[in-house]
């Protein structure tokens, strides 16, 4: 069996690698970029000078403006990154057919017989390196390995341009890490056990795996996946981007905030958006996910369906997704809905009107005015006034 390559690109800093690309006379300078420049707006990449001046991400701009006018700040600019992110999805379909792309500046590439076509594996990563800068002029690095889930964890951890885990040897790679480098351990009720049971290594995590029946005793449902990891095993393959018939709503919070009436109005703000789409084209969808980005960089979301189109439901929908979702205390940045996979809307006549019939009519009415106004010239009270309080 020909042995499986799989390359796992990141652009570190990519914000502040194309915010210096697109102008030089950034570097070597203080650089922060932040979620919004309102007081409360929080630190998201920073240049190694600014972290000279003792800043560091996550820190609120109105704490950097008191410690450091040298720090140029600037704002993200989230079509910029996506742009840079697309164009080199481009040049890396060069090396291969098979690139998945995850977050801004991070790529899988599945290299599987590569090396008949491209020679030594170790040299075409740094083919990849190399052909990425002259195009972008930005710096990356590579992680191989046999699957998906050790390549990242490589260039999450290793500074090297380029490191390669030998097939076989991923559980040792492991071993030594920091529990929290595998995406079970992150999970809260694992990570709150690992915690309280002072696991901090990936390899004490393989050595109670060995006591199998107390390990499915402490971590339940999550004991399978947990032992894989820890292991470096991964089946998912690397999957090409594929284009998908979805609606995509997004809302980047002016200012970051846990104000639980602020985030439900933007949830329902959201939730009527897609709603009034759906209608439009008289369908319902099997998949909808609400994902949540925190000010820290983490991100949760939910997943439901989406079974009636009226405002109403679909908003009810969205909110238990978004209270299942948000398990942290942490200040809330982005919101979005993801929604796909649609199926014809069908109503049957009913000899008398339903709830979910006049709720329907309701939303419709209101439709006339956002056809012709814009889908946001008619709120509801409480999302308006918590919109305009953000």
């Amino acid at each position: 069996m020909t042995k499986k390559d799989v390359f796992h690109i990141r652009l570190k800093n990519i914000e502040l690698q194309t915010e210096c690309m697109m102008d030089p006379g950034l570097k070597m300078r203080p650089v922060a970029i932040i979620s919004s420049p309102h007081p409360n707006g929080s630190v998201i990449s920073l240049s190694p000078e600014a972290e000279e001046e003792g800043l560091s991400r996550g820190m609120k701009v109105s704490v950097i403006r008191k410690m450091s006018n040298r720090t140029r700040l600037l704002p993200y600019n989230r079509s910029l990154y996506d742009r840079i992110h697309g164009y080199i999805y481009r040049v890396l379909s060069s090396f291969t057919p098979i690139v998945e792309p995850q977050d801004v500046g991070e790529f899988f590439l599945d290299m599987h017989g590569m090396h008949t076509l491209r020679g030594n594996i170790h040299n075409t990563g740094l083919s990849v390196i190399k052909h990425i800068q002259s195009q972008t002029s930005l710096s990356s690095i590579v992680g191989i390995s046999i699957n998906k889930l050790v390549s990242r964890i490589v260039t999450a951890i290793i500074p090297e341009r380029i490191h390669q885990v030998e097939s076989g040897k991923e559980a040792q790679f492991l071993a030594p890490l920091r529990s929290l480098v595998l995406p079970t351990a992150k999970q809260d009720p694992v990570h709150r056990l690992l915690k309280f049971l002072l696991v901090k290594q990936v390899g004490q995590i393989q050595s109670m795996a060995k006591a199998s029946d107390d390990f499915q005793t402490l971590f339940g449902v999550h004991a399978p996946a947990l032992y894989k990891e820890s292991q470096g095993y991964d089946t998912s393959l690397v999957r090409p981007f594929q284009l998908k018939d979805h609606i995509l709503e997004q809302t980047i919070l002016p200012e970051d905030t846990n104000d639980e009436s602020i985030l439900y109005a933007v949830v329902k703000d959201l939730s009527e958006q897609v709603a009034f789409k759906l209608r439009q084209r008289k369908q319902i969808a099997d998949k909808v996910r609400l994902e949540i980005h925190y000010t820290d960089g983490y991100k949760r979301q939910g997943t439901g369906v989406i079974t009636r189109i009226d405002d109403l439901s679909v908003f009810n929908e969205c909110k238990r997704l978004f209270e299942r979702a948000n398990d942290r205390r942490n200040r809330i940045r982005t919101i979005l809905l993801d929604v796909w996979r649609f199926q014809p809307y069908i109503t049957q006549e009913d000899l008398f009107s339903t709830i979910e019939e006049r709720n329907v009519s309701l939303s419709m009415a209101i439709d006339k005015i956002r056809s012709k106004y814009g889908v946001q010239s008619l709120q509801t009270a409480n999302v308006y006034q918590a919109l305009m309080r953000t």
